[in-house]
Formats: structure tokens, sequence, C-alpha cells
């Protein structure tokens, strides 16, 4: 029977002496009920400087699961064992791997176009008007990730706090997304948030254009 797993991060904890930080959970269908699959943090440590929060599962082109996560401006990237109960080591004998590029401060997310490994990751403070994405591309999910430009931030016309996203792509039509969320015009309250969704498109040499936001969204798309 296949099992639906749910990565989720618990009580925000400022030291690894709390009890929290990235768990898993585990349902026979997505809409639940989940249970706690390990009775116990996936991730409770804080290494490299990075809070065990805003985790993001990804599967390279060997099948290989990673976890890729981070706050406090740091970001880590481990392996998963196969069955998702552990992290192993890499060859080196090293659990974590820092992979933090210029600017980063938390929401990373990792992709596959063309070959090469997109790195993506929110910059600003989620409270404020400057929070947006930017992206790297390296040959590898280790990188090293050397930051190239913003792609997503306020639009005075549109909306502010723009960030801590996700992407989709539709393999049928070849069309890719960004789901985020961002606050709407005359908002002033940080905790105020609503979820958003656009196109993201890229030029003939593969990097991503600067998103630009919208009140419609996009048009429904069959996966």
């Amino acid at each position: 029977m296949v099992k639906i797993l749910f990565f989720f991060a618990a009580n925000d904890i400022q030291k690894e002496s709390e009890l929290g930080g990235i768990g898993v959970a585990v349902a026979d269908k997505p809409q639940g009920p989940y249970k706690d699959l390990l009775g116990k943090p996936l991730i409770n440590d804080i290494k490299n400087g990075a809070q065990p929060i805003d985790q993001y599962i990804f599967k390279d082109k060997d099948g290989q699961y990673y976890i890729i996560y981070g706050g406090w401006g740091h970001c880590n990237i481990a392996k998963l064992k196969s069955d998702f109960t552990a992290l192993v080591p890499f060859e080196d004998g090293s659990i974590y791997k820092e992979i933090t590029p210029e600017k980063y401060v938390e929401g990373p997310i990792m992709f596959i176009k063309d070959g090469k490994y997109y790195f993506m990751w929110s910059e600003g403070g989620w409270t404020g008007p400057n929070y947006s994405v930017s992206y790297a591309i390296a040959d590898s999910p280790m990188g090293p990730f050397k930051r190239i430009d913003r792609i997503l931030q306020q639009d005075p016309k549109v909306a502010t706090g723009a960030g801590h996203h996700s992407v989709i792509h539709n393999p049928k039509t070849d069309k890719w997304y960004i789901v985020y969320h961002r606050r709407p015009l005359g908002i002033t309250d940080g905790n105020h948030r609503v979820t958003c969704i656009d196109e993201m498109k890229f030029d003939a040499d593969g990097k991503i254009l600067p998103v630009k936001m919208t009140f419609e969204g996009v048009k429904p798309s069959k996966l």
C-alpha cells in the first residue's frame, strides 16, 4: 500500500534541548489522518547554525532523496534513508553539509531543469515588505551555489512581502509555476499572508526571468 509522508517543522525551537525540529508523519491518504512515523524528531540538531525549519525533500536523478532545510541564515543538505526514517552519511562520513548561498535567509527549494540544479530561497524578513526570492544554479545538489539574481519581490501595484515559495512543473505543457505567499496592499500586519500562484519563465540560457505578480493567477492546467 502506498503511504503518504508529511514532513513538518515543530515548536520553532531555539536550542537543541527543546523538543521539536523537523518531524515526519505518515498516512494512507493525503488528507490524513497522520501519525508520527518516528516517535521523535528526524532533525533536532542545530548544525552549521541552521535552525531545523523549512524542510524541502528533493529527489536526485539517481533516486537518492535529500532533505534541504534551514533558518537563521544557514542552509543544510542531508541524505535520507530509503524508508525516510533517518539520515545517512555522505561518502566522507559527514551527515550535514552546508550549502548556504549569499543573502540566504530561509525557505529553500531545489529542482532539476535541463540537467542543472536550481536552488531557490527567500531573502529579507517575512513580516516586512521586502521579503523576496532569489536563486542559483549548479552542477550538483551540493553546489557550490553562487547567487544569480532576485526573481520575486514586492510590486507596489500588486502586493508586498512576496516569498517563501515552491515550484510546480507541468511536463505535458512544460510550463513552470511559482506558488508563494504575499501581503495584500494596505495590510501592515506582518502575520497576514495569502497564497498565490503565477507563471515562472526562463530565458534561452536557462536563467529565471523576474516573476510578474498578478491578481488573476494562472488558468487551470491538468497535470
